[in-house]
């Protein structure tokens, strides 16, 4: 099951990748990723999602390699 939904009221953009519970989260950056119990990952959390994907589109425009923070 996987969704993406965006958050307009926070700016979060999440990716669902599992139904399983959620265990617990790892936060680099802007970036926070949620997993189960046995280290899957469950959840992709952006925040200030706007920000993040227009620099993203920037730089494959650019066609320039990308770190994620």
């Amino acid at each position: 099951m996987r969704k993406i939904r965006y958050s307009k009221d926070v700016d979060a953009l999440m990716v669902e990748l599992s139904d399983k519970p959620i265990d617990y989260a790892e936060e680099e950056g802007q970036v926070i990723v949620h997993f189960s119990r046995d280290g899957e990952p469950v959840l992709i959390e952006i925040l200030d999602a706007k920000e993040f994907v227009l620099n993203m589109l920037s730089s494959v425009m650019k066609e320039k390699e990308v770190a994620i923070p």
